[in-house]
C-alpha cells in the first residue's frame, strides 16, 4: 500500500557568489509538525543536510540524497520581508520583493486545485520550459514527489555565513542543485508551495497529512 503526505509552507533557492546554493523548506503544516530543513550544496559539490530532528532527518534523506546530514536546531523568523535563518553552522539572512505577473497568476489559481498532484503533473511541461523548474518526478527509489506553487516573490538582496566564512553575494541558482530530485527556479526566489510525497505506506492506518 503506498501513502501520500502533503507539506504545506514555503522553498526558498537562494544561489551565491561562491558558488555554493542553499534551498530552504519552511513548512507550516506536514506529517512532522512544523518545521524547517535546509540543503545545501557547496561550491565543490558537497550536498549538506541541515534538520531539526532525527525525524526530519531520516524524512528528508529518505527522499533526496546528501553526502553529509547534520541534526541541528533550524530557527526561521520573518519580520515583514526580511528572513533569517540558523541552522548550525549555517546563518542565512534573505529579504523578498514584490511579486511579479507569475506570482499574481499563481495566486489566481484556486488552492485546492493548484495543490493537487494531477494540477502539477499538467504544468510540468510549460513550468520547466518557461523557467527550467520540474514540477513532479521521482526521488529516491520507491517515492515520488509534486509541487503546487500557490505564490512566488522574487529573493532581492542575502547574505550567508558557513562556519564563520562569508558565502559572497547573491547569485543564481546555478548550476542546477544535485539532490536528486529537487528543483527550485533559477532566479533566487521565495514560493509557497504544497510539496506531496507518496511511497510505501509505513503503518496499516491512516497517517495525518494524507491526501486522497
Amino acid at each position: 500500500m503506498r501513502e501520500r503526505l502533503r507539506f504545506e509552507g514555503c522553498i526558498a533557492g537562494i544561489g551565491t557568489s561562491s558558488g555554493a546554493r542553499i534551498v530552504l523548506g519552511h513548512w507550516l503544516r506536514s506529517p512532522l509538525g512544523t518545521f524547517s530543513d535546509v540543503m545545501l550544496e557547496q561550491a565543490d559539490g558537497q550536498r549538506v543536510l541541515l534538520a531539526p530532528t532525527l525525524a526530519a532527518a531520516e524524512f528528508v534523506a529518505g527522499t533526496y540524497v546528501f553526502d553529509e546530514i547534520l541534526v541541528v536546531p533550524v530557527e526561521v523568523s520573518v519580520t515583514d520581508a526580511v528572513w533569517t535563518v540558523d541552522a548550525g553552522p549555517l546563518h542565512l539572512r534573505f529579504t523578498t520583493g514584490r511579486r511579479g505577473a507569475l506570482g499574481l497568476l499563481l495566486r489566481a489559481v484556486p488552492r485546492p486545485v493548484a495543490a493537487h498532484p494531477l494540477w502539477a503533473t499538467a504544468i510540468g511541461p510549460p513550468a520547466r520550459l518557461l523557467r527550467g523548474v520540474r514540477t513532479h518526478g521521482s526521488a529516491r527509489p520507491g517515492r515520488h514527489e509534486w509541487y503546487g506553487a500557490h505564490d512566488l516573490r522574487p529573493i532581492t538582496t542575502a547574505t550567508a555565513t558557513l562556519d564563520g566564512e562569508h558565502l559572497g553575494g547573491l547569485a543564481a541558482v546555478e548550476p542546477p542543485v544535485r539532490f536528486g530530485f529537487g528543483s527550485t527556479p533559477r532566479r533566487p526566489s521565495l514560493v509557497q508551495v504544497t510539496t506531496t510525497v507518496e511511497r510505501e505506506s509505513t503503518t496499516a492506518g491512516t497517517t495525518a497529512g494524507d491526501v486522497n
